[in-house]
């Protein structure tokens, strides 16, 4: 078993410890009404698209979320949230370099004497959840999941269907199709480009991912026999019909979004190993940028 596979199937136990963890990091994290920026990349910048986009829905405050290498630091916040699991990717440094210095910073990270870590005012060390292999799979999540907590969304569901979400057969035909497409509406568009960037990630697979509203303005005309769509959140139903008249193999959601986002985690694996590519160590990529 790869040590992707062995990583995802221990994020129940990774979410459970960051709950508990949740009242002696929460002051740590952004306040309600605080106008809030948070910065990632790659992955890390898709949960950041998530939980800016919930934070706002939940009126919490104005929250935007920005690629490190195209923050807007210079706006007026109360604080930053920087989101990088080795603390060491240089366009997140760059851009705390740049910050204002009457800006608080909240740094969360998988190692703690990282540079991000250093420079900080307020460090979350989730390293219980830190991973082996270059593709983050229950890092994200985990992070994800203790920044829900704080802003009082539940997770209940989330902890119920990943148990599913781990064991239950994968879809024949999203692992015969030849091309996916992952969308989302709201929050649930940050998990779909992440699903789309596990899967091209560790298997080299074509994938795009869209919020669910815009899938009709161009890119459902990538649709056909032996393509799949999958959905992360429910669809309307023209929406619907118009996908399935293409002829694509649609997957409504039927987990909470984050046990769907897992399902896709596994999907990804088994698709590496079907091409013959290692999960753990995907061609060009590494555990971090590092820019000279």
């Amino acid at each position: 078993m790869s040590l992707t596979r062995q990583e995802i199937d221990t994020q129940p136990q990774c979410w459970d410890y960051a709950l508990k963890q949740l009242p002696e990091y929460a002051q740590a994290l952004p306040a309600k009404g605080e106008r809030v920026a948070v910065i990632g990349c790659g992955t890390s910048l898709f949960m950041a698209q998530a939980y800016a986009h919930l934070r706002e829905d939940a009126g919490h405050g104005p929250t935007d979320a920005f690629p490190a290498s195209a923050a807007r630091l210079h706006r007026p916040y109360d604080r930053i949230l920087a989101l990088t699991r080795s603390g060491t990717t240089t366009e997140i440094l760059t851009a705390l370099e740049a910050a204002p210095t009457s800006t608080r910073v909240t740094t969360i990270t998988a190692v703690p004497r990282s540079p991000a870590a250093h420079a900080a005012d307020d460090v979350i060390i989730l390293d219980h959840a830190d991973e082996q292999s270059v593709v983050q799979t229950r890092y994200p999540t985990t992070q994800l999941v203790l920044l829900l907590a704080h802003l009082g969304h539940g997770v209940d569901q989330a902890l119920t269907d990943v148990a599913t979400a781990l064991s239950a057969p994968l879809d024949p035909p999203l692992l015969a199709a030849e091309q996916i497409t992952f969308l989302g509406d709201g929050w649930h568009a940050g998990l779909a480009h992440e699903a789309a960037l596990k899967v091209r990630e560790a298997a080299a697979h074509w994938t795009e991912s869209y919020p669910v509203m815009e899938y009709r303005h161009g890119p459902i005309a990538v649709a056909g026999p032996g393509r799949a769509v999958w959905s992360l959140s429910p669809l309307p139903a023209d929406l619907t019909a118009q996908i399935e008249a293409t002829g694509a193999h649609l997957r409504r959601p039927v987990l909470d979004p984050l046990a769907e986002l897992v399902l896709a985690q596994r999907l990804a694996v088994r698709l590496a190993e079907t091409a013959g590519r290692d999960p753990d160590r995907p061609a060009h990529l590494t555990r971090s940028v590092v820019l000279p």
